[in-house]
């Protein structure tokens, strides 16, 4: 079985040069059409071994944090970056795992981000940390290539920029919201980056993208959502129509985009919205089932006719946007 992480590990090492490479990715496609890019595929398991690996990783970083964390707060993550990297030189490097690659990527980048806060004196320790972690991040992603970190080291960023703005303006907290959906929308146009540079989602590159649409989409649904009051037990018609007609139209976006990270980051406002606007009638003991029963159904019949419904958003689109989407299956 080879992977597309083989496939890049023997370009780097002269065995195959990169036409023979994408080549190859091609034969494979089409041999096996069902994990083309409708599936929206990204590599999590190799086996069984992985979750084991992952376990064990995770007991010992564990303990490690508690020893480190004994001889001083700012040690515990310190500590814990330097065992997840040296892990990470066997376990990822090496064997090329990818949940242990995961695991091992967040406790590098959370190790640094602690400890950065422990050793940077004053307020701006948040935005420090913030910043230490995402060069972190970004020295681990130029030794490892684990798909998931770009998204972690921009999550790191984010969330000490944010910090640390509200801390010397406080005034900011006032607009939290709206600078977290301007956040996911610098991820959300750097997660379209990568994806339209393998619109075929045939490289590692697409599975950057799928965690970066993941990142993104929480921070544009929750202040949208929020912005609605979709979370209020006195619900109105309104307000619930609002909520569906957003929720329409992330499902466009997320067909035109071939990305699912969107409606299902929204998916719960949409359930809890239907559910209190059910309870509010005579069916308050089936609000939440006919919630389900109806979303659902939708959203398995979306998926069903995945392709078809794309056909029709992506007739909406110019030309040049449709080439920098992935083509229709």
């Amino acid at each position: 079985m080879y992977t597309d992480q083989d496939l890049d590990a023997a370009v780097a090492a002269g065995v195959l040069n990169r036409q023979t490479a994408a080549a190859f990715r091609s034969f494979l496609i089409e041999r096996h059409p069902a994990s083309g890019p409708d599936e929206e595929a990204f590599r999590l398991l190799t086996g069984f071994n992985d979750i084991f690996v992952a376990i064990a990783s995770a007991l010992l970083l564990a303990a490690v944090w508690s020893i480190g964390g004994s001889v001083a707060q700012g040690f515990a993550g310190l500590s814990c970056a330097a065992v997840s990297w040296g892990l990470a030189e066997f376990f990822v490097r090496r064997r090329r795992m990818a949940l242990p690659g995961i695991l091992l990527l967040v406790a590098f980048v959370g190790g640094v981000f602690q400890s950065g806060l422990h050793f940077v004196p004053g307020e701006q320790a948040v935005a420090a940390a913030g910043v230490l972690a995402a060069l972190a991040a970004a020295g681990h992603w130029l030794r490892f290539h684990v798909p998931v970190t770009v998204a972690a080291g921009l999550l790191a960023l984010i969330v000490g920029i944010l910090i640390s703005a509200t801390l010397a303006f406080p005034t900011l907290a006032n607009w939290i919201s709206v600078l977290t959906f301007a956040a996911g929308l610098a991820t959300f146009a750097l997660a379209l980056k990568w994806d339209a540079s393998d619109v075929q989602r045939r490289t590692g590159r697409s599975d950057v993208a799928f965690w970066l649409h993941l990142l993104a989409a929480p921070l544009l649904v929750h202040p949208l959502f929020t912005a609605l009051q979709a979370y209020d037990h006195a619900l109105g018609a309104l307000q619930v129509g609002l909520v569906a007609g957003i929720y329409a139209l992330i499902a466009v976006i997320s067909l035109m985009i071939d990305r699912r990270a969107l409606m299902v980051s929204a998916l719960g406002y949409v359930l809890y919205a239907f559910t209190a606007l059910f309870s509010q009638t005579d069916l308050v003991d089936l609000g939440f089932a006919s919630t389900a029963l109806l979303v659902g159904t939708a959203l398995l019949l979306l998926s069903a006719f995945w392709q078809r419904a794309r056909a029709v958003s992506l007739g909406w689109l110019p030309e040049q946007i449709r080439r920098q989407l992935p083509p229709l299956r």
